[in-house]
């Protein structure tokens, strides 16, 4: 199969890339390598996709038809993953309107790309922050009203009713992953798991906002990468939503302490007031992908932190800050 994925070169894009080469599939790449974060981080993910085998790049903006143009003529892809947005609840209300350019429009032009191209599948990231201040848990696909409480939440939720439309219209194949905090090797600088890893690894305070008591829905990334190649072979309605979580809500104050018993390392706690935007608590019915995709996420969070804390701390090492 030929595969394009958009963001490609970033924290989850770089695994499923990887995954896909395993398995035989071409691979194309299209990113913008933008500044978010530093852009040689993900141009070392790119490295060690290579190193899986000969992924194509293309550096562009989805929001560039040419850009998007120049990646779709040669890979010809059969189906398109598209993980390129702009991220992070909390920066989007520092510029909502970039987040809705870049996860609303740029999602529109790689709809339109794939109607002119004839490409019949599309696999969408959105996000659990899509359900917003949810109560009734374990969050169900099927939650009739969705109430965002972010504009990042609102772009995923304007992503997958775009979706919707184009699978309607023209018989487009999409399907929506709701994805819940990923976590793991490669992940991205301003998440949790990584920046306490690392801070407390450099023996520097910890922001923790609000009193530890918020609950998330950690996934390891490997098990991710596996529901986003199970939404891959996936052939049922035309158009569908599935949530990728683990399905065990984990509070704050115990990702700290099952942090510090893998570093062997106390932390030390800055405390902060709750921040707009963040929701309570995430929490994954999964019955639906476990049926349809045979998605069974199986990695303990004690494991996959030990993981992620090794990478790190050779990510560290290589540095020079440890």
């Amino acid at each position: 199969m030929n595969v394009l994925i958009t963001g490609g070169a970033g924290f989850i894009g770089s695994h499923v890339a990887e995954a896909l080469l395993a398995r035989g599939d071409t691979v194309t790449i299209l990113d913008d390598f933008n500044d978010y974060y530093p852009p040689e981080f993900k141009r070392r993910n790119v490295e060690q996709v290579r190193a899986a085998g000969p992924a194509q790049l293309v550096e562009g903006d989805i929001c560039d038809v040419e850009a998007v143009e120049k990646a779709f003529r040669p890979a010809a892809p059969d189906a398109v993953i598209h993980l390129a947005a702009r991220a992070g609840v909390r920066p989007s209300l520092q510029d909502p309107l970039l987040y809705e350019r870049v996860n609303v429009h740029g999602t529109m032009v790689l709809l339109e790309a794939c109607r002119r191209h004839g490409v019949r599948k599309f696999v969408f990231a959105s996000s659990s922050s899509v359900y917003g201040a949810e109560k009734r848990v374990p969050f169900r696909e099927e939650v009739a009203e969705l109430r965002p409480i972010s504009p990042y939440a609102a772009t995923k939720i304007a992503g997958e009713k775009i979706c919707y439309t184009y699978s309607h219209l023209w018989g487009l194949e999409v399907t929506c992953l709701r994805l819940f905090t990923v976590y793991g090797p490669r992940q991205r600088p301003d998440l949790a798991i990584r920046k306490f890893i690392e801070r407390i690894l450099r023996d520097e305070p910890i922001p923790v906002f609000g009193g530890g008591s918020s609950g998330r829905d950690y996934t390891f990334v490997a098990d991710t990468v596996a529901g986003v190649l199970g939404a891959l072979e996936y052939s049922g309605a035309g158009w569908d939503v599935f949530n990728l979580g683990n399905s065990h809500p984990v509070r704050l104050s115990e990702l700290i302490e099952t942090i510090e018993k893998c570093l062997g390392k106390r932390a030390r706690i800055e405390r902060l007031p709750e921040q707009p935007g963040d929701v309570p608590l995430t929490w994954a019915d999964i019955s639906k992908a476990q049926s349809l995709l045979g998605y069974r996420p199986g990695t303990r969070l004690e494991d996959g932190i030990r993981m992620t804390a090794e990478w790190c701390a050779e990510r560290l090492r290589r540095a020079g800050e440890l």
